[in-house]
């Protein structure tokens, strides 16, 4: 089974505007991200379907998975790659059972090594922990430790992502203490050049490799 991308892990911003919305995450694709999470907690299902099946097409065409946020069903309607599922939205089990083995499936663990722990157990492809830094997204959030990546490395077994308010200057002690993806959502489509902000913050990864 191949294992989840390490790297930028883009996040998609919810908006009615599909042609808008393609046109950031093509430019954030030919800056090198290695994977796209559809987010849309709209009720709109025709858009979502839309929009989730546009973006699969694309990702394919760059050779990149998209993963849909929250949305089994969604998920398994447009194949997209796989699903990332928070604490409240279905079992792990369920999403493997009607996506098959091939498709990844994400899990928020928010500020738990205990839910990761869980979740690998559960078959999860990746786990993700956060919020790191103050996000623009979801102020409010819980913030996570720089020491529970330091703790999750030599337990958890599959990719650790961050997210959170990650920023190109915060994100090399995210690296440092053991993530293998960030997950960013402002710092890439809130940029006045989207694929200049992809490439800036791949190279980190690049940087990483070598040291």
């Amino acid at each position: 089974m191949r294992e989840f991308p390490g790297g930028v892990y883009a996040l998609t911003s919810e908006t009615a505007d599909t042609e808008q919305l393609l046109a950031q995450v093509e430019a954030a694709l030919a800056g090198g991200v290695a994977a796209v999470q559809y987010r849309d907690k709209s009720g709109d299902v025709a858009r979502r379907h839309e929009q989730a099946s546009e973006l699969v097409a694309l990702c394919h065409r760059f050779g990149v998975p998209l993963i849909v946020n929250d949305d089994l069903r969604l998920a398994d309607l447009t194949d997209a790659d796989g699903v990332h599922l928070g604490r409240d939205d279905g079992s792990l089990r369920e999403a493997r059972i009607i996506l098959g083995k091939d498709k990844f499936i994400g899990a928020s663990c928010y500020q738990s090594l205990e839910l990761a722990l869980a979740a690998q157990a559960a078959g999860a492809d990746y786990v993700a922990f956060g919020s790191f830094f103050a996000s623009p997204t979801k102020p409010a959030a819980p913030r996570a430790d720089l020491n529970l990546l330091r703790e999750a490395a030599p337990v958890i077994q599959v990719p650790l992502v961050a997210i959170g308010g990650i920023t190109l200057a915060n994100a090399p002690q995210l690296l440092a203490a053991g993530a293998d993806s960030l997950a960013v959502l402002s710092a890439l489509f809130d940029a006045p050049n989207i694929q200049a902000a992809a490439h800036n913050l791949n190279q980190l990864f690049e940087t990483e490799s070598e040291e």
